[in-house]
């Protein structure tokens, strides 16, 4: 079960837009993402290296959580993410995050958001 200063510490290196290195640093070995209703990507260092693909083709994101929730091992993370891509064109994604904790990492986590807002 993670701590308030835990789940905090995870918000804020998101903010900081260093997503990959919150999958590296939060997520076990063996988790998981979801998107919406979508099939879960397995494996850590796969979410890791699609996390990179996605910002790649970004100039810049800026990321927000504007309220979390946490019970036990389960989180929930209300987040604004604004992607500008290289083209100058912005996507305002509103998302929240569902997520199970094992200890102090993430083990699943299932994104719920408009699909056409990401597009």
């Amino acid at each position: 079960m993670p701590s308030r200063a835990r789940l905090d510490e995870f918000i804020a290196v998101v903010e900081s837009g260093d997503h990959a290195g919150a999958i590296e640093r939060y997520y076990t070995e063996d988790a998981s993402m979801q998107e919406n209703a979508a099939p879960p990507r397995v494996g850590r260092d796969g979410l890791v290296a699609r996390e990179r693909g996605v910002l790649e083709r970004m100039s810049h994101v800026y990321s927000k959580a504007v309220s979390s929730v946490l019970e036990g091992d389960q989180v929930a993370i209300h987040w604004i993410f604004e992607l500008t891509d290289k083209s100058g064109k912005v996507r305002r994604v509103d998302e929240v995050a569902l997520q199970e904790w094992r200890g102090d990492r993430i083990f699943r986590e299932r994104f719920f958001y408009d699909p056409t807002e990401a597009k």
